[in-house]
């Protein structure tokens, strides 16, 4: 365990630097830039399920990248509220059965593949594989505008207008959820767009990046912004800069602009995302929120009791019986 700061200590911590001053109209400037539909093609694929229609969506995002995303939607249901999954570090989305509990709720699911990771979205120059060392701090020292992140930030905008958009999607009950980057992804989501009605975010990570320093986090996500210095900037001089630009997209910087109602859940023994940084995003919400602390867990899977309660955080006990 990495962690300094007693629960006390967390349970006020909001983190080691503020939003730049600038950030509500950078990133409105940046929402304006995608504000018309993007161009997407749906297509359906044949899984002969006959409760459920299994689409794949992709549309160009930013950099002309193409964005994959993999759609469950119940045949039974009208105006189908849905769910917008995020994967974690390095991953991609689910296997197609893996959510299929939702659907047989009566709730629709999209998973996104994040550009540049082990699934089908392309990362800058319509680069089709993986990308992932340098994700992190790509853009950290060109400037705000060219930072990795800021992009997926933007394909998270556009999947939501998009799937807004479609005649059998009840667009006023949307919701996001995941675990790690996808905990982090998952409050962008909600951060970013209004029409998210709530949040499930698991040990969310890209949050207070000089805490991450200060902590010495040497794990593999966090691991190239101490390669950063060591290689390139050993004397940092170029620390404040740099952490400057990173602010941009760091998720705790967004947490105040979350509208709708908030569940976290934290282990406290996670070394990958320390606890701290965090809190700093949980401390930072202004809406209805609610943390749930695992002390014997760290940054793994969770296990039922768990799921159960995040299934029934996101829809409740209403179940519809699609094989009628």
């Amino acid at each position: 365990m990495i962690e300094t700061m007693t629960i006390e200590e967390m349970m006020n911590y909001t983190g080691r630097q503020d939003p730049p001053i600038d950030m509500d109209k950078f990133w409105q400037n940046e929402k304006n830039k995608v504000s018309t539909l993007a161009n997407y093609h749906l297509e359906k694929k044949a899984f002969n399920l006959d409760f459920v229609d299994c689409y794949e969506l992709t549309f160009t995002g930013t950099n002309d990248s193409q964005i994959y995303s993999k759609c469950l939607f119940p045949k039974a249901v009208d105006k189908v509220p849905t769910l917008f999954y995020f994967h974690g570090y390095q991953g991609q989305s689910p296997d197609w059965t893996e959510n299929l509990k939702y659907v047989c709720a009566g709730y629709g699911v999209v998973c996104m593949d994040v550009r540049g990771q082990a699934g089908r979205s392309q990362d800058l120059g319509l680069f089709d594989g993986m990308t992932v060392k340098g994700q992190v701090i790509r853009g950290a020292i060109q400037g705000k505008e060219t930072l990795f992140y800021k992009d997926v930030y933007l394909d998270i905008y556009q999947l939501v207008e998009i799937v807004a958009s479609l005649d059998f999607v009840d667009e006023t009950n949307l919701m996001s959820c995941g675990g790690s980057q996808g905990g982090a992804l998952a409050l962008i989501c909600a951060a970013l767009n209004e029409k998210i009605k709530k949040t499930v975010a698991i040990y969310p990570f890209l949050s207070d990046f000089k805490r991450v320093l200060e902590l010495g986090n040497h794990s593999e996500p966090y691991d190239e912004l101490f390669r950063y210095f060591k290689f390139s900037d050993p004397f940092h001089n170029t620390e404040e800069f740099f952490l400057s630009n990173l602010s941009y997209i760091d998720v705790k910087n967004f947490a105040s602009k979350i509208k709708c109602p908030v569940l976290m859940i934290t282990g406290l023994e996670d070394d990958v995302c320390p606890p701290s940084t965090q809190f700093a995003i949980y401390n930072r919400i202004q809406t209805e929120k609610e943390i749930k602390i695992l002390p014997e867990y760290g940054h793994e899977a969770m296990n039922v009791k768990v799921n159960d309660l995040i299934y029934d955080y996101l829809i409740g006990s209403t179940i519809i019986d699609v094989f009628e």
